[in-house]
């Protein structure tokens, strides 16, 4: 669903998939090649949302700020099931494990991985190429070019997944038994 707030329309590339589950309000800019998932809610009702071209947002992510601030995902940023992003800038060809939570002012450097279930503090600035994981997250290593070409075989398979879906998928009614 989209939803204009104030004076602002969100934008969407036409190459780009929102669910129709997804929730997308106000300054919202998605790039090309984007995927945002069902459940997701990307509220730029207090201020803007940057998402670059190839980035995706996967189900049940939250994307939000506090006002007049712009919340920016650089360009193939991976958002896993069920972050959130508040007010933070995500590097380019970054990596945001599931239900991990990024806070304001953070700014995670390109490259970088968050680790699943990690909280990263506000105003937090995480160098390029940093593996972070834990409450509150800390960096525990450097990203390897071997992790890097892991994340972006991932976020490639995101990258295909507008197309197959503008393709395929389709509301249906369940089968009542398993065809034979």
């Amino acid at each position: 669903m989209f939803y204009s707030f104030k004076e602002f329309v969100p934008v969407v590339h036409k190459s780009s998939f929102v669910h129709p589950k997804a929730v997308v309000t106000g300054n919202v800019i998605i790039g090309k090649h984007c995927y945002i998932g069902p459940g997701a809610a990307l509220r730029g009702d207090w201020g803007k949302i940057i998402i670059e071209d190839g980035c995706n947002i996967q189900e049940n992510c939250t994307v939000h700020m506090f006002p007049g601030v712009t919340v920016l995902l650089k360009e193939n940023a991976h958002i896993g099931h069920g972050a959130v992003i508040h007010g933070a800038t995500i590097g380019k060809n970054c990596l945001v494990g599931m239900n991990a939570v990024v806070m304001d002012n953070v700014m995670l450097g390109d490259e970088s991985i968050v680790g699943a279930l990690t909280f990263i503090k506000e105003g937090e600035k995480i160098p390029a190429r940093s593996l972070v994981a834990g409450n509150p997250g800390k960096i525990i290593k450097k990203v390897s070019d071997e992790m890097i070409a892991w994340k972006t075989k991932g976020t490639e398979l995101y990258q295909q997944l507008p197309a197959e879906c503008m393709e395929n998928l389709k509301a249906c009614r369940p089968l009542r038994k398993t065809p034979k």
